[in-house]
């Protein structure tokens, strides 16, 4: 299973662990990824993905998974995702 959040795209980035000396060592900072439950209100039924949690925020912000995902552009959306939405737009 990827580290990459399926609805904003986000993912592992790299930077520094720096000591009390100034010694540089590489490093990776992981997103907070979650496996949740989203309901979508035209549809009616649950999705099940594994978000950031600022994307869980986002959706929440936006009012709901389907009004996130009318907005959210099409490259950084997973397979997943883009199902949902291509569904959703047809109902």
């Amino acid at each position: 299973m990827s580290r990459v959040c399926e609805l904003t795209g986000k993912g592992p980035m790299s930077g520094n662990n720096v000591s009390h000396a100034n010694n540089k060592t590489r490093r990776r900072f992981l997103p907070n990824l979650n496996d949740v439950s989203l309901i979508s209100d035209k549809l009616g039924r649950t999705y099940s993905l594994r978000i950031s949690a600022a994307a869980l925020r986002s959706v929440d912000h936006r009012g709901g998974l389907d009004a996130f995902l009318a907005k959210a552009s099409d490259n950084e959306l997973s397979d997943r995702a883009l199902k949902i939405k291509r569904e959703i737009a047809k109902a």
